[in-house]
């Protein structure tokens, strides 16, 4: 969840120049990024509107990094300087997700969510990834039906899916050439190291959410002794990227769904939705089933049973704000006036990608970079088409909520192959993992996958904590302080630390208030 001021820095737009052409050194044999590295950026004020201190420059960086004299392309950075502080460690790097997502004003957020005791250590150094925003961005020119991410199995529409997944996959294609093979994680850790070069470090620390745990978990494996201080936040699980990853959100749905009809039948006085879980769980699907039948209007929309099953997933894991929205949508059914806001759901429109504008980035631009990403990073993917539709068949009987969603056909069966392997996540580079009990989009199980990869890394594991991202700007609150310790001191904690949800992560008191984008159903992203 995104800390509320953050809405409106991100919204500004950011103007960036170019920089001038490499320096003239020539790239030596010794090392042939030697140019890229040695670059020089123009820093300047980001915008009228941002403070001053937030400067943003613009590098080149190689499209292809097997081929380093080729092409090149920008790459947006932003930064934060320490101010000359006697007790500066460092640059540190934020990611906050995606993949697609922007990250250039990330500086000014985390510069408000840091104490001053921390922030002071660091320059902050924000960065639009390769392929997204005011980096060279990429564009597959889809409509916004086409940029929808979720499909519900049906053997009436899986033809029409194919049809979605296979133009997807051609129009990325068309649109950008050769371009694509490239905007994957792999080259986006290249950049951060290229990015480190330039900053004139020889290691860089890392606070990554979300998607941005997996970048940080290959920068690692590629970069093992450049590595300093890495904070990943909600993690993917790197066994899993990226198919597992989608079918994953069907996994977790199951048990927080469960929890959520205990909970709710324990209020039946406040929802009326049942007093008991198993009258619960029938309001709801009974609600499915009359959306299937007639459509609930609401909102100027008319939202579907499938609606209602995508729409609802993220929600069931904060039980007070599913059981509002699901008495909501019941009073709606019956044509009863309702005040509750329900977030989300088809038919709304997606929020705009931070610093978006109405020239640039291109509207797809997330869509295109999350689907460059994902099928581009490995080649995991299965290429008969029937075992999409035997894997939803299969998995909407077995996870009833999400699971067809989560299995069926994308754009990547029909994607061009990988360039290069998928990264194998397995070190014991000592950093630091945070982890919500109830995330959404990387749960538990997700997280926990990324402890094992990386063998010496610590975990801060927040009971009963809800949403997607940790780490906020509580002071009091158990995880934030771990995370502050550690970015201060470098030392981890001597063992995996429990921390129980208080404040703004108390499971079913309110929303976590971190610097990460919501994700809504039907936009890409993790």
């Amino acid at each position: 969840m995104r800390i509320r001021r953050l809405a409106a820095v991100l919204a500004v737009g950011v103007t960036a120049t170019l920089v001038p052409a490499l320096a003239p050194a020539q790239a030596s044999a010794a090392d042939p990024l030697h140019g890229f590295h040695n670059q020089r950026p123009a820093w300047h004020r980001c915008d009228t509107s941002m403070p001053a201190a937030y400067q943003c420059a613009t590098i080149d960086v190689p499209l292809d990094y097997s081929r380093p004299t080729g092409r090149t392309i920008k790459l947006a950075i932003s930064r934060m300087k320490a101010g000359g502080s006697a007790e500066r460690h460092g640059a540190i790097l934020f990611n906050p997700g995606g993949p697609g997502a922007n990250g250039l004003a990330m500086p000014v957020a985390m510069n408000d969510t840091m104490p001053k005791d921390v922030r002071e250590r660091y320059d902050l150094i924000g960065f639009d990834p390769r392929g997204v925003g005011r980096s060279t961005p990429v564009t597959c020119g889809l409509t916004a039906a086409e940029r929808k991410v979720e499909h519900p199995y049906r053997p009436e529409t899986f033809n029409r899916d194919v049809t979605w997944a296979r133009s997807v996959a051609e129009k990325c294609r068309t649109e950008n050439g050769d371009m694509l093979r490239h905007i994957t994680t792999r080259n986006t850790a290249r950049d951060m190291d290229v990015i480190r070069a330039v900053l004139g470090e020889k290691k860089i620390s890392y606070l990554g959410f979300s998607y941005g745990t997996y970048l940080g978990a290959v920068y690692t494996q590629m970069f093992p002794q450049r590595t300093d201080r890495f904070v990943l936040d909600s993690a993917v699980d790197p066994a899993r990227v990226w198919r597992g990853m989608i079918q994953v959100w069907a996994e977790g749905a199951e048990p927080a769904f469960a929890r959520w009809t205990k909970w709710t039948a324990q209020r039946d006085r406040t929802y009326h939705l049942g007093s008991t879980p198993a009258a619960v769980k029938a309001s709801f699907w009974d609600l499915v089933a009359r959306a299937d039948r007639d459509p609930i209007p609401y909102e100027n929309q008319k939202l579907s049973g499938d609606d209602l099953r995508a729409g609802l997933r993220p929600q069931f894991f904060s039980p007070i704000e599913a059981a509002e929205t699901v008495a909501a949508l019941k009073a709606a059914a019956d044509g009863k006036p309702t005040s509750h806001r329900i977030v989300g759901l088809a038919g709304a429109p997606a929020p705009r990608s931070p610093g978006e504008t109405d020239a640039q980035p291109p509207a797809d631009n997330g869509s295109a970079v999350f689907w460059s990403v994902v099928c581009g990073d490995t080649s995991a993917w299965p290429r008969r088409i029937d075992q999409y539709r035997r894997d939803a068949i299969q998995d909407k009987a077995r996870h009833p909520l999400y699971g067809d969603f989560g299995s069926n056909i994308t754009p990547c069966p029909f994607w061009t192959r990988p360039a290069e392997p998928v990264t194998t996540v397995h070190n014991n580079v000592r950093l630091l993992t945070v982890q919500n009990q109830w995330d959404p989009q990387t749960p538990l199980v997700s997280g926990l996958g990324m402890h094992r990869a990386l063998t010496a890394s610590r975990m801060v594991y927040v009971e009963g904590g809800e949403g997607h991202g940790v780490y906020s700007g509580d002071p009091r609150a158990c995880a934030n302080r771990a995370v502050n310790a550690y970015l201060s001191t470098g030392q981890l904690p001597t063992r995996d630390l429990t921390c129980e949800a208080s404040g703004s992560q108390n499971a079913g008191l309110g929303k976590s208030t971190v610097p990460i984008p919501q994700r809504v159903p039907g936009a890409p992203g993790f």
